[in-house]
């Protein structure tokens, strides 16, 4: 267990933070699931720690996408950088409404505000011409080929079943708004942000320009929290632990590790790109670049994984 001392606290949400397994994804469900993850956020904040919350919007953004390709021919479609900017705002509202509501209930006066935040990419990122994230609905080949043909889309077909748009997921290098967040969080804001990984953009002719591609969220969370000099970074999502050989016979939870170990068991392939990897990418990063600690772990043990009694804890040498 930890030393309770006030500490800035990086807190990205997993998918489960708003949209839990067998959810049909309805306003009602989302909510209520936001009201008990602003239970978690609020044990944290009653500690006095200085909070900065980040989140996923990968059900969300496929559902947006959805509704723009069902409605395209009454209403025009919005690109993907516009799309990401919706779900920042409804999962925002959402959370920032939860949180302040259960602050509330605890006597804790605390202002807490949603930032649509543009984060940069480079536009000669290699991803771009390599689209690997999958988005949207689900096309038979058929369609899928129209697709390709009337639109320039990249399709793929996608292990779980159907042929999918796939964009790329450029490497995040920077946040437009990065200065208001020190400014929120000086002032005693909590700051939620960089949702779905924030907007990408491009700098084109000294200008700002949004670009169709998704940022993974892990990775803009681990940035910001470099950027604002976190102590902590905590990724909360539906699995306990970090895993060796997940999913195997001989898995293994990794609950204490040092950042060059975990970088060892990286390389080494036990971290799928499309679920653990990135996160524990994230976590690479920020301790790399002088991070205090990292913690993975589920969302509904936030305290205990704060504490180092739940979840995988990592350190620096």
């Amino acid at each position: 267990m930890y030393t309770v001392m006030k500490m800035r606290i990086v807190v990205a949400l997993g998918g489960n933070a708003l949209l839990r397994k067998g959810q049909r994804g309805t306003y009602e469900e989302q909510f209520e699931n936001a009201r008990r993850t602003a239970k978690f956020l609020a044990d944290i904040i009653e500690r006095g720690h200085e909070l900065v919350i980040t989140h996923g919007n990968g059900p969300q953004a496929g559902a947006l996408a959805l509704q723009n390709e069902i409605a395209k021919e009454t209403v025009p479609p919005m690109p993907l950088d516009v799309i990401n900017a919706e779900t920042q705002a409804l999962i925002g509202y959402m959370l920032q409404q939860s949180l302040i509501n259960e602050l509330r209930k605890r006597n804790i006066r605390k202002n807490v505000a949603t930032i649509i935040t543009q984060v940069v990419v480079k536009k000669d990122d290699t991803a771009f011409h390599n689209p690997t994230k999958f988005i949207g609905p689900y096309y038979s080949e058929e369609e899928a080929k129209r697709l390709m043909k009337e639109k320039g889309w990249t399709m793929k077909r996608d292990p779980r079943g159907g042929w999918r748009r796939v964009v790329p997921s450029p490497n995040p290098i920077d946040i437009v708004e990065k200065d208001t967040i020190i400014k929120m969080l000086n002032q005693g804001i909590i700051c939620i942000t960089v949702g779905g990984g924030g907007i990408p953009v491009i700098i084109e002719n000294g200008k700002y320009r949004g670009v169709e591609a998704v940022i993974d969220k892990d990775l803009a969370s681990s940035l910001l929290a470099r950027i604002i000099k976190a102590d902590v970074l905590m990724i909360l999502t539906d699995v306990d632990y970090v895993y060796l050989n997940f999913g195997k016979p001989n898995a293994k939870p990794l609950k204490k590790v040092t950042v060059s170990e975990l970088k060892r068991y990286y390389k080494e392939g036990h971290f799928p790109p499309g679920s653990m990897g990135p996160k524990v990418l994230a976590v690479i990063r920020f301790l790399e670049a002088g991070g205090k600690r990292a913690a993975i772990g589920h969302l509904e043990q936030a305290i205990d994984v704060l504490d180092g009694k739940a979840g995988t804890q990592i350190f620096r040498e």
